[in-house]
């Protein structure tokens, strides 16, 4: 081939590629041999901006694997675990509450509750309808639960077996329904104040049940299982911590004395339409507690009835002036320091006597008086001499060692101390009306206790609410001499010719001493608002209990002790020796013939 032939190709080949003639924007000798965006340089800025952004993009997504798996990683694997893992705890079952013959007070039964998720709820109209008739919620209330969402919310605690059986059939999902446990108190309003009441976690709110929580709460165990998805459990994880149940505890408490006290005081308030009432039965061996009753009462299981007036356990948060019950504690101290003894005589009239200006009178002039006769006839003036021959110190020591002015030592919410003012700041008047018990107070319970010296031969007893099988030892206040001296005058006191002569009980000595004082309103008194109370003991001659009966507020006309609070102390102690098989120390008919003859006398007077 030619090198002319060559040339003659080429020549035809440039002639094809040249633009037509006159087209305009193609360069001279241009070459189009690739694709012009293959030939176009990029700008520097744009490929490095590119860089940037896919380093950044790296670094974000290797910082979210980090912060994932290495710094928060607990609660994405919470997370994780909640939709397959789930942690049952189960429920202790609280200690029981029983008397001191084992008869129980308060017990956990088992009782279903109904719990939802609301994100897994499902269910026809049909099956909703049913569900809230059983609940007794409405329709509403449950949309209300439902768009609430999360995985858990409570629709009715501890319903009754045969309305759980119906939710079961139901078989709805995102139902459980789960085991709780119930406090039941088989003794109802009569031992409500002793036991108290628990909420629906089975926390102790008064009474026993929160003064004992930590014995009788016990300690929750675990399950951890695996479910699927529709909510079955699939396998257990781990090992089971078994719940440990809660102790019992074994009260002093007996209950045929508790529910004979609170019968007899409700009797009492009703038939004296008095505002409410307290008794105390104390065992004088061992301290003991054998019954705490007040009226009105509630039931512990029924929240309807926990009303401010029905909660108050009078018996040991009220305080009063304890009045004419104090007496007999200044009698003791003054033969105790040699300064009487109980037959010294003592002139008690006109009937009265003047303190700094101050008048004290008895309710009637009762003339020359042994000391004896002093505490039977609860005289005021008799009273008021015998203590104006102290030093305030020693009164105040007195009324101390007693325990007034101070809190019971006993486990117990609520207790009272009571007022007691230090001996400097009394005025002469002031330590007068101390002697017959107005200018200081106590409650109830100090009473019964404070009445111990004179059932135990001068020993202040420690008081329980545990049982307590063996006699304890108490502190000395009195000589023994003294104690018996003055438990003679107590049942002068409650015989013929005392103050309260209803007090005595058929088939046993008693003694005791009457009080009667009008109630405070602000810094002075109501006319005609009083508290009445006896305090005693029997038998007489080897005391076994200790009662204190408070009436508040009598009506009908009558508010002295020995009518209206010495006949429900005479009820309680004939019922509870009885029950205590304490033999009578007395005949039973001379008694009685005694009592149709007063009823009779009575009757004609009227």
């Amino acid at each position: 081939m030619s090198a002319g032939w060559l040339d003659r190709a080429r020549s035809r080949l440039a002639a094809r590629l040249a633009p037509a003639a006159g087209q305009k924007g193609a360069p001279a000798g241009a070459r189009y041999a690739s694709s012009p965006l293959l030939t176009a340089k990029t700008p520097i800025w744009r490929s490095r901006l590119a860089l940037v952004v896919v380093g950044l993009s790296f670094a974000l997504l290797l910082g979210r694997a980090m912060y994932v798996q290495a710094i928060d990683k607990e609660f994405f694997q919470a997370q994780g675990e909640m939709r397959y893992q789930r942690t049952f705890e189960l429920q202790a079952s609280r200690g029981r509450i029983t008397d001191r013959n084992g008869e129980v007070l308060a017990a956990s039964v088992p009782a279903p509750s109904v719990w939802m998720i609301p994100k897994d709820f499902q269910a026809t109209p049909e099956q909703v309808a049913e569900l809230t008739r059983l609940l007794g919620i409405t329709p509403v209330d449950l949309a209300a639960k439902v768009r609430e969402g999360g995985n858990f919310v409570w629709l009715r605690r501890l319903i009754d077996e045969t309305t759980a059986a119906r939710i079961r059939e139901l078989k709805i999902k995102g139902i459980t329904i789960e085991r709780e446990y119930r406090r039941e108190y088989p003794e109802g309003e009569a031992a409500a104040h002793v036991v108290g009441f628990t909420n629906l976690q089975e926390k102790g709110q008064e009474g026993v049940e929160l003064a004992f929580q930590k014995q009788l709460q016990g300690h929750n165990g675990s399950r951890s299982v695996v479910r699927d998805r529709l909510g079955r459990v699939v396998e257990d994880i781990g090992e089971i911590v078994e719940p440990e149940d809660g102790k019992d505890i074994a009260l002093s408490i007996d209950s045929k004395v508790q529910f004979v006290a609170y019968q007899r005081l409700r009797e009492a308030v009703a038939q004296h339409e008095a505002q409410a009432g307290s008794v105390v039965v104390l065992d004088v061996r061992t301290g003991e507690v054998l019954a705490l009753a007040n009226y009105p009462s509630y039931t512990p299981g029924d929240r309807r009835t926990r009303t401010g007036a029905n909660l108050r356990n009078r018996a040991l948060t009220d305080t009063f002036e304890p009045g004419s019950t104090m007496k007999p504690f200044i009698a003791a101290q003054s033969i105790q320091a040699g300064r009487v003894r109980p037959e010294t005589v003592i002139q008690t009239a006109p009937g009265s006597i003047t303190i700094t200006g101050s008048t004290i009178r008895d309710s009637h002039p009762l003339g020359v008086m042994t000391v004896e006769q002093i505490i039977q006839k609860s005289s005021n003036v008799g009273t008021v001499k015998m203590a104006m021959q102290m030093q305030p110190r020693e009164m105040w020591e007195l009324y101390r060692s007693l325990g007034f002015g101070q809190k019971p030592e006993m486990e117990f919410p609520g207790l009272a101390s009571g007022r007691l003012r230090p001996y400097k700041s009394w005025r002469p008047i002031e330590q007068a009306t101390m002697s017959y018990g107005y200018g200081l107070s106590a409650s109830l319970f100090q009473l019964a206790q404070a009445y111990t010296v004179f059932a135990r031969d001068g020993q202040l007893v420690p008081v329980t609410l545990q049982r307590q099988d063996r006699p304890v030892e108490g502190q000395q206040v009195f000589r023994p001499e003294v104690a018996r001296a003055v438990r003679k005058m107590l049942g002068m006191a409650a015989g013929e010719g005392g103050t309260a002569p209803k007090a005595q009980a058929l088939g046993y000595s008693v003694g005791g001493k009457t009080g009667t004082a009008r109630k405070q309103e602000g810094k002075g008194y109501a006319g005609n608002k009083y508290r009445s109370w006896f305090v005693g003991m029997a038998p007489l001659d080897q005391p076994r209990v200790v009662v204190a009966v408070m009436i508040d507020e009598p009506g009908k006309g009558q508010y002295y002790g020995g009518l209206v609070a010495a006949p429900v102390f005479s009820q309680v102690v004939q019922q509870t020796l009885r029950v205590l098989s304490v033999p009578p120390d007395r005949e039973v008919t001379p008694q009685i013939i005694a009592r149709t003859q007063a009823a009779r006398a009575e009757e004609e007077s009227f």
